[in-house]
């Protein structure tokens, strides 16, 4: 992995794990705006870590997984 892809991956993951750290906890004072804008915001978070991860380090499907989905559908 090069440095560039390295660097990027670590910010995002930080990113993400800094929002979900910082995710309102439910309680009888809770502000339902609050909750929205922690919503929204940890979503596009995840989503953008979620598209480097898929482009840089793309998951390779097991052989095995495949044949059991071929025969399901013979």
């Amino acid at each position: 992995m090069d440095k560039k892809k390295s660097e990027e991956v670590i910010r995002l993951l930080r990113q993400l794990v800094s929002d979900i750290q910082g995710a309102p906890y439910p309680s009888e004072n809770f502000e339902q705006e609050l909750y929205s804008i922690w919503y929204e915001h940890i979503q596009r978070n995840a989503q953008n870590c979620f598209e480097f991860l898929n482009a840089n380090f793309p998951v390779k499907p097991d052989p095995e997984v495949n044949k059991t989905i071929k025969k399901m559908f013979k």
